[in-house]
């Protein structure tokens, strides 16, 4: 395995040497162990006044506890909790997180208990103490590390800092990888990449995610990582710099604005400089670094931002303010990039004639420090006033529980079963950016970039969400599968008919886990019949206005001007489930038939509707239905028109001054400047139908309506 990487500016710590202090037994009394030095030093410099007892007591369980095993490195197992504990100190975690990380494989490695942890430490550090505790393969077996890591998130949903004794526990686990076969190395590297990193990005701790990235590129694409390894050392023995050229020039420019600012160069990490090479082809001096410039107050990140706009030029598509809008990982900062002058680059022989580009980084130091730690640099962050959360439209602001986790919670359990849930989340926490979209009542929707109003509809409705008939966004009807980008405001037109389904095309538009699981829940409670009873890609009506299986031979004489429902000599089948078949979507007073299908239920057809002849030349047996005493109905209608802008929205609106329901509504792509629409709609009455088909003709550019029915080639 390659060396790992090293960060600039942080020393290594000698874990050989904590182990021989550990193995020197405990300290006197009240006393701190030497073994825990460097956590109580990295610990006061971000907080002065804590208290250290805890500390020591929890090194001293832990000590005991571990005494005599052994990592497979050869070290004494305590120095994995110790540099586990040193990463969050350094990263500013509270006594009560660096408490817990020191019991953190107690549980799960030795005889000490979550009772005895509790007793000892107070209910918070048991509680962080068995949120990272693994579940056992001997009681889980292959499902023990995905359902370990829904503990894990269920866990944090109460209490952030779980996640972060993990991220830091899987951390020096990378760090120390080199000692496992190949393969373990290769398996824990992924799960490191499509789990660990997301989530480690989705808590902003950056420090943490640029070094597992790095870990992860070394052990999956060694020959890449070697690659870049030789051209960030390339770079390094390159006399002129021109990163540190233009950071000199711009300290003497906010010198002279009389702005007091730190301007630093930050060194791309390994896996972001192989990044930029595979979109850039050669790299130049300032490709590997950006600059940095820390401030005191909000107000001098745009002073800076002025004057490098005035003394460089700026490349304005590379502006972003995440000062204004925060980045959902609590992440704030300005970005900007400046073009160098001629005489500034190392393309002077004329190697190349582009300039080079730098790009600049600007944050206060509380930015910066939030930025590198991200929840962990709160501190306790339940310690805040309650005054101080926000919990309008169910999407709290408060950053120990984000939309994600909140949204993540919530659809792992709708996950029938562990791969499922495994496979979802990964694709979850690959969707590294979100968007935010306006309702029409004033809320707010956080979704993962990407989402459509199908997801919409979900993340507002629940399992409500299967009654939706539409959306508009931004004012214009649209279909449930638009694509929403940031800042849309959507309004999600829902049904009143409880019986209201959603189709399985929705499984094509759903973007998100939440919206594809309740599809997928709804679908295998209510089971299509056979794919020969319904045209493709359909699925059947719930029964609206409730037609009747009945024995032929019972069936009482149909109603004066009805027409009798064909049958032959059949099994009665009372309670059947009854059907309305979406290839003809019939409704009274047609003739109807019907046919029983898989799980016992009936599907009934138009007469001539070309499936029942084909069904019938099969040897399909009929069975007798009638319709029952209610003349509410629903229909689908199909509308020939020639394309043309806003059709849609006048289709639609011609139906609703009928008073019509409208179930579902989709347009096939345009063909020589024709465009099919189809329309179910929920009649309240099957008289009014021809009186809706006829407001529909009139419409401009409509030439045909008709009800839908397969033609016989599709049967």
């Amino acid at each position: 395995m390659p060396a790992a990487p090293r960060r600039k500016g942080r020393p290594r710590i000698d874990l050989r040497r904590l182990g021989r202090a550990a193995l020197l037994g405990p300290a006197a009394r009240d006393r701190l162990p030497d073994a825990i030095g460097h956590v109580v030093e990295a610990h006061r410099a971000h907080h002065p006044d804590a208290d250290l007892e805890p500390l020591r007591r929890a090194y001293l369980l832990a000590e005991s506890s571990h005494r005599g095993q052994m990592r497979k490195s050869g070290e004494p197992y305590i120095t994995h909790p110790l540099a586990v504990t040193l990463i969050l100190a350094e990263l500013g975690a509270e006594t009560t997180t660096l408490t817990a990380s020191l019991l953190h494989d107690t549980v799960e490695d030795t005889d000490v208990t979550l009772d005895q942890v509790g007793a000892e430490f107070g209910e918070e550090v048991r509680y962080l103490v068995d949120g990272v505790t693994k579940l056992e393969k001997v009681d889980y077996g292959a499902a023990a590390e995905p359902e370990t890591f829904r503990k894990m998130l269920l866990a944090t949903g109460n209490d952030v800092r779980v996640m972060s004794i993990k991220l830091a526990d899987r951390l020096h686990n990378m760090r120390t990888l080199g000692v496992m076969r190949r393969e373990k190395q290769v398996r824990i590297a992924q799960v490191t990449r499509d789990v660990l990193i997301p989530l480690a990005e989705r808590l902003g701790v950056q420090v943490l995610k640029t070094e597992l990235e790095d870990l992860v590129f070394a052990v999956l694409h060694p020959e890449e990582y070697e690659r870049t390894r030789e051209l960030i050392a390339e770079n390094a023995a390159r006399p002129d710099d021109p990163l540190a050229a233009t950071a000199d020039r711009v300290r003497a420019v906010l010198r002279e604005a009389g702005i007091a600012a730190e301007v630093l160069i930050r060194p791309r990490h390994f896996l972001s400089v192989h990044r930029v090479s595979r979109k850039r082809g050669r790299l130049r001096g300032t490709d590997f670094g950006r600059l940095l410039v820390l401030v005191a107050e909000d107000a001098d990140c745009y002073a800076v931002l002025g004057e490098l706009h005035t003394c460089l030029t700026p490349v304005v598509s590379e502006f972003k303010d995440f000062i204004a809008t925060p980045k959902f990982n609590l992440y704030q900062s300005l970005h900007t990039a400046v073009v160098l002058p001629a005489e500034e680059t190392d393309d002077r022989a004329g190697d190349s004639p582009d300039r080079q580009i730098v790009e600049v980084l600007i944050r206060t130091h509380q930015m910066h420090k939030v930025a590198e730690a991200g929840v962990i640099a709160l501190g306790n962050p339940y310690a805040a006033p309650a005054e101080e959360q926000n919990a309008a439209d169910g999407e709290r602001t408060d950053p120990t529980r984000p939309g994600w986790l909140n949204r993540l919670l919530k659809w792992q359990e709708a996950a029938p079963d562990t791969d499922t849930f495994w496979s979802s989340l990964r694709e979850d926490l690959a969707q590294d950016r979100e968007i935010t979209v306006f309702r029409r009542d004033g809320g707010t929707l956080t979704l993962p970039e990407g989402a459509t109003c199908v997801d919409a509809a979900y993340a507002q409705y629940g399992e409500d969400a299967h009654a939706c008939l539409g959306a508009r966004v931004n004012g214009r009807l649209v279909t449930l599968g638009m694509v929403l980008r940031d800042g849309d405001t959507v309004q999600l037109l829902m049904g009143q008919d409880a019986a209201s389904a959603p189709s399985r095309e929705w499984l094509e538009h759903a973007h998100t886990p939440a919206a594809r699981l309740a599809i997928q829940r709804w679908l295998a409670a209510h089971p299509a019949p056979e794919e020969t009873d319904r045209t493709p890609g359909t699925l059947p009506s719930p029964p609206l206005f409730r037609p009747t299986a009945v024995n032929p031979a019972r069936r009482p004489a149909p109603p004066e001007g009805e027409s009798p429902a064909r049958a032959n000599a059949v099994t009665d089948l009372p309670g059947a489930a009854v059907r309305l078949a979406g290839c003809c979507t019939p409704v009274p007073p047609d003739e109807v038939t019907g046919f029983a299908v898989r799980g016992g239920a009936v599907t009934v057809h138009r007469v001539e509707c070309a499936a029942v002849a084909r069904m019938k030349s099969a040897g399909r047996a009929e069975v007798g239905v009638r319709w029952g005493d209610t003349t509410e109905c629903r229909v689908t209608l199909v509308a020939e028109s020639f394309g043309r802008p806003h059709l849609l929205a006048d289709l639609t609106e011609a139906i609703a001054l009928q008073g019509i329901s409208i179930v579902s509504a989709t347009v096939a792509p345009p063909a020589q400047q024709r465009v099919r629409h189809t329309y179910t709609l929920q009649l309240p009455d099957a008289a009014r139908l021809p009186a809706v088909m006829r407001a529909m003709r009139e419409v401009p550019g409509v030439y045909d309506v008709r009800r839908a029915q397969a033609r016989a080639a599709d049967a």
